[in-house]
């Protein structure tokens, strides 16, 4: 089983519902466990901000699919749960994004692990660092408990 990490964003309708919600329909799924969850962090929006606030919290899951499967569940469950995606950074009833797949580095078109932005947003550090503060970022050989010190004392991690 590979261990993955998952981030999970909603600013639309009852946002604590819709996180629990989509922990629900992946744990659903045959071939995914939900392992940890971090507690819920309400957090401004980032990029577009005339929108609601956000409720984010990460999710460590074990599951037998391949990243490019995982990818086609996560886009499943959210739009079961009506995820429109008009815009970019636009506001959404559920966002998931696969953070972290094992040690995995790989970089498609629509997929790319380590998620490309995880280690510039706080509103992703800030829980993941809660449930796996001593998983190691592949990109940068750093925890993300250190990434998550270094974002928040300004240090660059590009």
């Amino acid at each position: 089983m590979a261990v993955v990490y998952l981030g999970l964003g909603s600013n639309l309708g009852d946002r604590r519902e819709n996180l629990e919600s989509a922990i629900h329909r992946l744990e659903d799924h045959e071939s995914i466990e939900v392992v940890r969850r971090s507690s819920i962090l309400e957090t401004a929006p980032y990029g577009k901000t005339d929108q609601p606030d956000f409720m984010n919290m990460c999710i460590m899951i074990e599951t037998r699919v391949s990243p490019l499967d995982l990818l086609e569940i996560v886009l499943s469950v959210e739009h079961d749960m009506g995820r429109v995606r008009k815009e970019v950074w636009g506001p959404r009833t559920i966002d998931i994004d696969i953070l972290l797949y094992e040690d995995l580095e790989l970089s498609l078109d629509d997929l790319c692990i380590p998620h490309a932005e995880m280690h510039n947003r706080a509103f992703v550090l800030e829980p993941l660092s809660e449930i796996a503060g001593d998983a190691i970022h592949p990109g940068f050989g750093k925890t993300i408990e250190t990434l998550r010190q270094d974002l928040e004392t300004g240090k660059a991690n590009s």
